[in-house]
């Protein structure tokens, strides 16, 4: 048992907790930013924290340089974190400062050493720390491992899902030889394709990764670009390599990239092969047509899983052709083997705005359908009320 799991077993005696009223807060509640707060409980208190075992490499870590990550909690909580050493003293609305001590607490156990080198924390995991505490969405309950689903330990630690759809979408990946994930930016599903596909090519379940997505910008003639072949590919399936190299290192993913066991390709050049043992990751699949989505499908072999990612929100094809992402999505839904995963904007594990972007992209098309619903269905009557008159 390492320092962070004693600290952990120990729980409440790790973290001494006082609670007391004081007025001291409301500067640090007027001056937030965030007014979701004043949706939360209107009790304020004063708590305190000691984390164990103290350690200073592991302090710096989790407070960041210059105390960002401890301001960052600050402001999107609006509270008051004051710290020396190892003892913390946190005021604010009692919500807002239980979900703070517990993602402290979290992310402290996180700093333990892994083979002597302290884990770093950045403001991205005091992000998703956030959003997996749901303090912000009100919910007092906290929110399940949905990490069980698949374990995959990278340079960055332990990758599993955020959300109950991820979780559900990396159980469907597991369970199902064709996978579809749908939704906005930003919600994992490209990201844990790979994972899960790295994830079976280390336990040698398949002998290669392959990806590849429709490069619709160059019309699929890659031929008029410079370079090779993976020189005109590689600025199209840039997200994927970043995966990878993340999860796998750059050196061990040039070394299975020189023996083929991880193979970049457009998608055009799918057609005709018959792969097996392989895990195939189809990316930015809505910018596919109706017969490339169709040639792909049909290229799965003997123990090989495909895995189809896309927004149907972000279409590139011309505006008279349909979506073969759109068209599956219709034709294969009957299909038990084929899942199908619907990401929406709480699924964002991005950036905060990120969720709010997508939210309002969302709100503006729903409004928008609305519109040209009226619209039309205004036209049709007119029509109606026309012929009418005529007929009279």
């Amino acid at each position: 048992m390492y320092d962070g799991e004693r600290f952990l077993a120990r729980d409440r005696q790790a973290a001494r907790i006082e609670a007391r009223p004081t007025p001291s807060a409301l500067t640090a509640l007027e001056r937030s930013n965030e007014p979701i707060h004043s949706r939360i409980d209107l009790n304020v208190t004063t708590e305190e924290l000691l984390l164990e075992p103290a350690d200073n490499q592991r302090l710096n870590s989790l407070c960041g340089p210059f105390d960002d990550n401890i301001k960052l909690l600050e402001r999107r909580l609006g509270i008051e974190i004051s710290h020396r050493d190892n003892h913390f003293k946190l005021v604010g609305r009692t919500p807002c400062v239980r979900a703070a001590i517990d993602i402290l607490k979290n992310l402290y156990v996180e700093t333990a050493p892994l083979r002597g080198q302290v884990g770093d924390i950045d403001p991205e995991q005091i992000h998703l720390a956030l959003k997996e505490s749901h303090v912000l969405e009100q919910a007092a309950e906290h929110v399940p491992d949905y990490g069980k689903a698949i374990h995959i330990k990278t340079k960055r630690g332990l990758i599993k899902p955020r959300t109950p759809n991820q979780a559900q979408y990396i159980a469907n990946i597991l369970d199902h030889d064709i996978t579809f994930g749908i939704g906005p930016a930003g919600t994992g599903k490209t990201y844990l394709a790979v994972a899960a596909a790295v994830d079976a090519l280390e336990r040698q379940e398949i002998r290669r990764i392959l990806l590849t997505r429709p490069a619709v910008e160059a019309g699929e003639k890659l031929g008029f670009l410079p370079g090779d072949l993976s020189q005109k590919v590689d600025p199209y399936l840039r997200p994927l390599y970043d995966a990878l190299f993340e999860m796998l290192g750059f050196e061990r993913v040039e070394k299975l990239m020189e023996r083929n066991i991880i193979e970049v390709a457009p998608l055009a050049y799918m057609r005709g092969r018959t792969l097996n043992d392989a895990f195939i990751i189809l990316d930015e699949s809505q910018n596919t047509t109706i017969e490339q989505m169709k040639m792909f499908l049909t290229r799965i072999g003997f123990n090989s899983k495909a895995v189809i990612t896309g927004d149907i929100t972000q279409v590139d094809l011309p505006r008279n052709q349909k979506s073969g992402l759109r068209h599956a999505i219709e034709v294969l839904s009957p299909v038990d083997e084929i899942s199908f995963n619907f990401f929406h904007s709480e699924d964002v594990v991005r950036h905060p705005v990120v969720a709010r972007v997508v939210m309002a992209y969302e709100a503006w098309e729903a409004a928008d359908q609305q519109r040209k619903a009226a619209l039309a269905a205004e036209r049709k009557r007119e029509a109606q009320a026309s012929q009418q008159q005529e007929q009279a």
